[in-house]
């Protein structure tokens, strides 16, 4: 599914254009990308899941070209975890 069917989906069961619908997504986005720059670090979507950001600590990795190691600083990722609803409907249950 593409962003475009999602936003037509919204907008058809919505019962909204699907220019609203594609602010909504929009709004939707933000507001997660807001929360992980949050003193929290995530957000919690009851049946969909938790979106959190990570901390990744350095490491030696290896330069494929060269074969020469290199230091990979420590970072955040963002990460996430499905709720046991999503991984009941991937299996199909």
């Amino acid at each position: 599914m593409t962003k475009t069917d999602l936003v037509s989906k919204i907008a058809k069961e919505a019962g909204i254009t699907q220019k609203a619908a594609d602010a909504v997504l929009k709004v939707i986005v933000q507001s997660i990308q807001q929360a992980l720059k949050g003193p929290e670090k995530q957000i919690r979507i009851p049946d969909l899941g938790t979106f959190k950001i990570s901390q990744r600590k350095s490491r030696t990795g290896v330069n494929p070209r060269t074969g020469q190691k290199i230091e990979i600083p420590a970072s955040q990722v963002p990460g996430f975890t499905a709720a046991k609803a999503l991984k009941e409907a991937a299996k199909g249950e």
